[in-house]
């Protein structure tokens, strides 16, 4: 979509104006909506999209400066192009979002490497816990991970331990479930 404005450049930024119950859509480029009094921000403020190409750019992942090189070449590399909706790696890095829930595993691996740095190491989401259901949730995944370690201590032949983590396991089965026997599992 162009500017409404200037009809030279992309727009990036769409405003909605209500007034008087009369709603009025802008779409305007960056430059156009500095000089309308949009912005406020200092010249330094980084969009979504520059943060993903600097980002691709860190990573050796520059399409771009990749298909100038190569322009020599006869053949080149077709480019990483999503299976369900037809968005090209390029398209992404531009627009800075995916086309559908398939994009992530069509350019998982050149998004996950950055993915890793950003989130200090952390590529699964794992969301937040309701308040109301957090401390259930919470016991349920400490049960789960002592059953891991549980059977890791059957395998080691350690089964004193193996006995007191059974037993706490248990403890903490009775307090999720207070009305069921420890014994039935259902």
């Amino acid at each position: 979509m162009e500017c409404q404005e200037c009809h030279e450049r992309k727009a990036t930024l769409h405003f909605k104006h209500i007034i008087n119950g009369k709603e009025t859509k802008v779409s305007l480029c960056e430059v156009c909506a500095k000089k309308k009094g949009y912005l406020t921000y200092p010249e330094e403020g980084y969009s979504l999209n520059d943060l993903l190409a600097g980002l691709f750019q860190k990573d050796g992942l520059n399409l771009n400066a990749a298909a100038t090189a190569n322009s020599n070449q006869p053949k080149q590399p077709q480019e990483l192009k999503c299976s369900s909706c037809g968005r090209t790696f390029s398209e992404f890095k531009e627009a800075g979002k995916f086309g559908c829930a398939d994009c992530y595993a069509s350019f998982g691996s050149k998004v996950e490497p950055i993915l890793r740095r950003v989130h200090a190491g952390n590529t699964k989401h794992i969301g937040r816990m309701p308040k109301r259901a957090g401390k259930y949730i919470q016991q349920k995944q400490l049960i789960s991970s002592h059953k891991e370690e549980l059977k890791q201590l059957i395998e080691e032949e350690e089964f004193e331990k193996a006995a007191i983590l059974r037993d706490k396991i248990r403890e903490l089965e009775k307090a999720n479930h207070p009305n069921k026997e420890a014994g039935d599992e259902t």
